[in-house]
C-alpha cells in the first residue's frame, strides 16, 4: 500500500524536544554503545559481573542506560517521567520490570505492585494501559508444563491455582477502574496456557469494551490464524477482542530451542515475511474495528505509518481511543512524539525497578538493538541530526 507522508518521522526537533542537550548527548553514549555488538556485549556482561560482585557501579548504570531506557527504581521516581511525557500527549504504560521471581513470595510481591500501578491509572489519562508478564507472578516451568500436558504434581496444581488467582484478581481489579491491562507475549513453548488465561479474562471483562489485551507476536508463523480463530471467539461469545500487535521478543531463543529439540522453528524464515504478517494483521484488526481494540507495539516505520493511512481509509479519527501506537521509552522518539503531535493515541511503555533486578531488562534492550538490521543506527543517525540542528540554531 502507497504510504501518505503527511506524519513525518523526519523531525527531530519534535522528536527530542524533551531531551536537554545534556540528555541527547547521552544518548548519543548509549546508542553509540549498543550499535557495537561486540562491544555492547562487553559493557552489559561487565556491568552483570560487577553488581553481582557489589561493585560500586550503580551510579555509572544509572547515569547511563537505566536513566535513559527506565523511569526510576520505584513508582514515585517514574512519576517525573509520566508528567514529562503527557507534556506532549503522551501516555505511559508503568512496566515493572523485575525479573527472576521463583517463589511464591515473590510473585506475591509482583501482583502487588502491578496492582499498585492499577490503582494510580484508575480516572489517570496520563497512564492509560497497565501491563503483567505472566511469568512475572508464576513460575515458567509451570507454564511449560501446562502446555506439554506433563502430569502435574500436588504442589504444581496448587501453584497453577495461585497463578490463576493472581491474574483473575489483576484483570478485575482493572475492569472495576476502568483500566487496560496487556498481557504481554512470552516463548512459544509457554504461550498456550497464557492465551487461554487472556481468553478466560476477555470473555469475563470485555463485555462492554475491551479492557484486557491479549499480545500477539507476529513473527510466529501460526499467530495470523490465531488472531482470525480469536476474533470468531469474541463473535461467538459476545465479547470484545484487545490485540496487542508485536514482532516479536525471542527469537534467537525460539531457533535455537528448535534445532535442539528438532521440532520445527514457529518463526518466520525471515524479516519480510514477519513483516508482511505484521501489517496484514494490522488490515485485519481495522477491518474489525467493531469488536477489536488495537495497540500497535511497533518500532517499524512503515508499519506505523500504515495503520495511520488504515484509520484514515476507515475514517477513524486519531483520537479515537480504540486505536493506539506504543514504544519502549528511550527507543522510537521519531516515531512517538511525532505521531502524538498529529492528535494520534501515543504512550512509552515506562520500565521501573530496583537497577539490580532490571539489569536483565536492560541487556534485552541492548540485544535487541544490536540484533535488529539498522535499529541503533537508526536512532543514531536521528539523534546526531537533532544534535547537528541544535548547533546550527544556536
Amino acid at each position: 500500500m502507497e504510504i501518505d507522508p503527511a506524519v513525518s518521522f523526519e523531525d527531530t526537533q519534535t522528536a527530542f524536544s524533551y531531551k536537554s542537550d545534556r540528555a541527547l548527548w547521552k544518548a548519543n553514549i548509549v546508542f553509540t554503545l549498543v550499535n557495537h555488538p561486540v562491544v555492547s556485549a562487553l559493557a552489559t556482561g561487565a556491568a552483570r559481573v560487577a553488581l553481582a560482585l557489589r561493585l560500586p557501579v550503580k551510579g555509572l548504570i544509572r547515569a547511563t542506560v537505566f536513566e535513559h531506557f527506565c523511569g526510576g527504581e520505584t513508582i514515585e521516581e517514574s512519576n517525573s517521567t509520566v508528567s514529562m511525557l503527557a507534556g506532549f500527549h503522551v501516555g505511559t504504560i508503568l512496566d515493572y520490570s523485575v525479573e527472576g521471581e521463583k517463589t511464591e513470595a515473590g510473585f506475591d510481591k509482583t501482583t502487588g505492585e502491578i496492582l499498585r500501578t492499577v490503582n494510580l491509572a484508575k480516572g489517570n489519562a496520563d497512564i492509560p494501559f497497565c501491563v503483567f508478564k505472566v511469568t512475572g507472578i508464576g513460575d515458567s516451568s509451570l507454564l511449560e508444563k501446562l502446555q506439554s500436558n506433563e502430569k502435574l504434581t500436588p504442589a504444581d496444581h496448587a501453584a497453577n491455582a495461585q497463578l490463576k488467582s493472581r491474574v483473575e484478581h489483576i484483570c478485575q481489579q482493572a475492569a472495576a477502574n476502568e483500566v487496560r491491562v496487556l498481557i504481554d507475549a512470552e516463548e512459544s513453548w509457554l504461550q498456550d496456557p497464557i492465551d487461554k488465561m487472556a481468553d478466560d479474562m476477555m470473555r469475563k471483562y470485555n463485555t462492554a469494551r475491551a479492557i484486557v489485551f491479549n499480545t500477539y507476536q507476529m513473527y510466529r508463523s501460526d499467530m495470523l490464524e490465531n488472531l482470525r480463530n480469536d476474533l470468531h471467539d469474541a463473535v461467538k461469545n459476545n465479547y470484545f477482542l484487545g490485540v496487542k500487535l508485536v514482532r516479536g521478543a525471542y527469537m534467537e531463543k525460539e531457533a535455537e530451542r528448535a534445532a535442539r529439540l528438532g521440532y520445527p522453528n514457529p518463526i518466520h524464515p525471515d524479516k519480510a515475511e514477519t513483516d508482511n504478517a505484521f501489517n496484514k494483521a494490522l488490515q485485519f484488526c481495522l477491518d474489525n474495528k467493531q469488536r477489536i481494540s488495537l495497540m500497535c507495539g511497533s518500532h517499524n516505520e512503515y508499519s506505523n505509518k500504515l495503520l495511520t493511512v488504515l484509520m484514515e481509509k476507515h475514517s477513524i479519527r486519531p483520537e479515537d481511543k480504540r486505536i493506539w501506537f506504543a514504544q519502549l521509552l528511550g527507543m522510537s522518539d521519531h516515531i512517538s512524539f511525532n505521531l502524538a503531535r498529529s492528535g494520534f493515541n501515543v504512550a512509552k511503555y515506562v520500565p521501573y525497578g530496583p537497577i539490580e533486578s532490571v539489569m536483565p531488562y536492560l541487556i534485552r534492550r541492548a540485544q535487541e538493538n544490536t540484533s535488529v538490521a539498522g535499529q541503533s543506527s537508526r536512532e543514531l543517525s536521528l539523534i546526531r541530526k537533532e544534535r547537528q540542528r541544535r548547533k546550527g540554531a544556536a
